[in-house]
């Protein structure tokens, strides 16, 4: 019988040398000189507290599975590609600061610490986010490959107002939202499955995909991103904190409109089944090198934090 540890442990096997790689390059990238140190302990803060780091594995992954030789990414990936991956992790560390907030999700734990705010204030919490947000840009327009304006254009999309934030505003009710699934599908397309999308597409961008293998990497994201976040809702009703690394249950608290919410239990579980065999079947066209991601849509499917 396979057990949750087991389950927890496989995950953080598969994600650790992509974690490994891109922890460096953060503590490489992340500061620049002439940032006061206050500011720039507050990003450390918030960059380097641990987590999956779901989202640069991502980016690796979709390298790995389009690049044309195994040669081509390297052990993990070349200079471009380690740039996308510390870039996207850097606006994802952004957004978790900021939607901590009181005027947001108002949460006081993140990654198992207090949150950003609670240890250093919300003006500076609120910087330390800005500031990584512009960081992730400046690191990949850094970068002498002419594909960088692209991976710009790509972070540009997912993070901003026809993504990211859009899931943002929708999820704060902000706007208008078509009732039911739909509506719901709105928010965490955006709020959560635009940045994991992005990452993909990025990664694949590095890989020099072609428009094939582009559109297979765009719709495998696409879907992973809606089933992380149908998990998501699950672990907020049956997780504990001490595996989460946040507060569970604060969105039934809040009154937000989740996949559990909607369907049940029963029923969440259901779709998000369906939801990853959409996920591992859009990676066909890519066969035997699109192992690695098909394993992680997998695992994260039975995912426990």
């Amino acid at each position: 019988m396979i057990t949750k540890k087991r389950l927890a442990d496989d995950l953080g096997l598969l994600l650790a040398p992509y974690a490994g790689s891109v922890e460096a390059d953060l503590h490489r990238w992340l500061v620049e000189d002439g940032c006061p140190d206050e500011l720039a302990e507050a990003m450390r803060y918030c960059v380097l507290g641990g987590g999956k780091r779901l989202r640069p594995a991502l980016v690796y992954m979709a390298a790995g599975a389009v690049a044309s030789t195994t040669a081509a990414q390297g052990p993990i990936g070349d200079e471009l590609t380690s740039r996308a991956a510390a870039a996207v992790e850097m606006v994802h560390c952004y957004s978790l600061a900021h939607d901590d907030l009181p005027a947001m999700d108002d949460d006081v734990l993140r990654r198992g610490r207090p949150s950003a705010h609670v240890r250093f204030g919300e003006a500076m919490a609120i910087l330390a986010g800005d500031a990584l947000l512009t960081r992730a840009f400046g690191v990949l327009a850094e970068s002498a490959d002419g594909r960088s304006g692209l991976l710009v254009a790509e972070l540009a999309r997912g993070a901003g107002a026809e993504g990211m934030i859009a899931g943002q505003v929708a999820d704060m009710n902000l706007c208008q939202l078509p009732p039911g699934l739909e509506g719901l599908r709105f928010i965490h397309s955006r709020k959560t499955g635009s940045l994991i999308r992005s990452a993909v597409r990025m990664g694949a961008i590095c890989g020099r995909a072609d428009a094939r293998q582009l559109a297979a990497m765009a719709a495998y994201g696409e879907t992973l991103g809606l089933t992380f976040q149908l998990i998501d809702d699950l672990l907020d009703v049956t997780g504990r904190a001490q595996e989460l690394g946040k507060t569970p249950g604060k969105d039934h608290q809040a009154g937000k409109r989740t996949y559990v919410s909607e369907l049940g239990l029963d029923g969440a579980r259901k779709l998000a089944a369906e939801l990853t065999a959409q996920a591992i079947e859009s990676l066909e066209p890519l066969g035997a090198k699109a192992d690695v991601p098909r394993k992680l849509a997998e695992l994260l499917a039975e995912r426990t934090y």
